[in-house]
């Protein structure tokens, strides 16, 4: 039976439902946690996450993909207490979300180390948690090029992922070139990755979309309601019709390798977030805004069901 790593325990991969494949309970870049402007109690942290992930549930919503990474704000304890409360499963990750966020015990190891390091937090657990990881996040640094950081990085998610077979999830999917050589390099299939932020107001004209899917990757449209239209939009901001449009686009010849999501932050680390933008656009906007469009039940079946239930069941 296909079987995926939630925090609360490795589950049939047919119990997903539908999945929220690239979220963040709370992230934060390292060191934010000492800012008293943002500081925040678990009281207020928990206040504020659990509605939303309890309003996800009564949507329909099964399954949220946390990809914060190691550094970033990664609190496994806290993430079960909030699947056990919520009913919500929660999927979390080992990795970096880029090079740059790598504090430099990590930032200076090897690749064999970072290799070990995925490998355990895998297969063993991550820290005295119990709980496994259920999916690789690396990412491509700031300023739009992978780093040898960032390289170090993708090598060794490539053969943990090959040693694990769980998935590998990206921030970015610019400079897609050097991901795709370095997994070619390692043999690791690209129907593994899932190439995230395709259809964001920055990158999205350098991000080539198509030519990721023909290779054989998975690409993710993910920042959904980070809209121009907002009253305090974001820098990567989109306008909504123009990201929908891109995204009706690629599924009408990629349906197969096309997942989405929200990139939302349900308490956000550091920084003030975007207000009014959850994990629930999803079910709010984005599945009303398809349907609209002409997009039939089935297709949304594939885009949140079965693509994402495709991509992170463990391979092994």
């Amino acid at each position: 039976m296909s079987r995926v790593n939630t925090v609360l325990g490795s589950i049939p991969a047919e119990e997903l439902g539908i999945v929220a494949v690239h979220e963040h309970i709370g992230y934060g870049m390292p060191g934010s946690e000492l800012d008293t402007r943002w500081w925040k109690t678990p009281e207020q942290r928990y206040a504020e996450t659990v509605p939303k992930l309890r309003k996800f549930h009564e949507y329909g919503g099964g399954t949220f993909v946390d990809v914060t990474g190691i550094c970033n704000g990664r609190d496994i304890d806290y993430y079960k207490s909030l699947s056990a409360k919520t009913g919500v499963h929660i999927v979390a990750c080992t990795g970096f979300v880029g090079g740059d966020t790598a504090l430099p015990f990590f930032a200076r190891a090897s690749v064999d180390y970072l290799t070990e390091h995925f490998v355990h937090e895998i297969t063993a657990g991550i820290g005295d948690t119990g709980s496994r990881a259920g999916v690789i996040k690396v990412g491509v640094s700031r300023g739009g090029r992978m780093t040898e950081l960032d390289k170090r990085i993708y090598r060794a998610a490539a053969r943990a992922a090959l040693r694990t077979g769980v998935p590998i999830l990206t921030h970015l999917a610019i400079d897609a070139e050097n991901a795709i050589a370095i997994f070619h390099e390692e043999n690791l299939p690209l129907d593994r990755v899932l190439f995230g932020h395709a259809d964001d107001g920055v990158n999205a004209e350098k991000t080539r979309d198509t030519w990721i899917a023909e290779q054989g990757g998975r690409v993710g449209f993910d920042t959904f309601g980070y809209e121009t239209e907002l009253e305090d939009p974001p820098f990567w901001a989109r306008p909504r019709k123009e990201r929908l449009d891109h995204f009706l686009r690629f599924i009408d010849g990629h349906l197969d390798k096309a997942l989405a999501s929200a990139d939302a932050n349900c308490s956000p680390l550091g920084w003030p977030g975007v207000k009014g933008h959850t994990v629930n656009y999803l079910f709010e906007d984005l599945i009303p805004d398809l349907r609209a469009a002409g997009v039939d039940e089935a297709t949304i079946t594939t885009l949140f069901v079965d693509n994402p239930a495709a991509f992170l069941t463990i391979q092994a």
